[in-house]
């Protein structure tokens, strides 16, 4: 029985299924909310030009703040979701390990500043030599020997 709630538990924690029924929960509060256009909006303009019904200021007043509850009524229920989804994805996250940053396999020519190889001793650009120690600055020599390099 321990096994089968554990099977139950990385299915229903899986992020397909979690992301279909938010996408259900949400699309039954944003059915709410155009349920709420048409028969607050949309019907009562039908029902004044085509049969010439007359409305009253409180009767268009409840027509917005029913709609108007909808709409607020969809931002509850999406607030409420984010806080559940943020919540889940912490509790997931919990006592995994962050994978290490990646070391480069790339460096940049002093030289040409183009991306070569972090393992090359002469950039494939400018066939420049390249030192150990990328970080100092070309001297003004191996500038101009690099420039003639190029030239030639």
């Amino acid at each position: 029985m321990k096994k089968f709630i554990q099977e139950f538990k990385e299915f229903a924690l899986k992020g397909n299924v979690l992301d279909l029924a938010i996408g259900v929960i949400i699309g039954a509060a944003f059915s709410d909310i155009v349920t709420s256009l048409t028969d607050n909006f949309i019907n009562p303009i039908l029902k004044f030009l085509t049969a010439g019904e007359r409305y009253t200021l409180q009767q268009i007043g409840g027509f917005a703040s029913n709609f108007i509850s909808a709409v607020v009524n969809f931002i509850i229920m999406a607030f409420i979701l984010f806080c559940l989804v943020k919540a889940i994805n912490k509790m997931m996250s919990i006592g995994k390990k962050k994978p290490e940053p990646a070391s480069p396999t790339t460096k940049k020519c002093p030289y040409c500043m183009s991306e070569i190889d972090i393992a090359a001793t002469r950039c494939p650009h400018c066939t420049s030599v390249i030192a150990e120690e990328t970080a100092e600055e070309p001297s003004d020599e191996q500038t101009e020997e690099a420039e003639t390099q190029t030239q030639e």
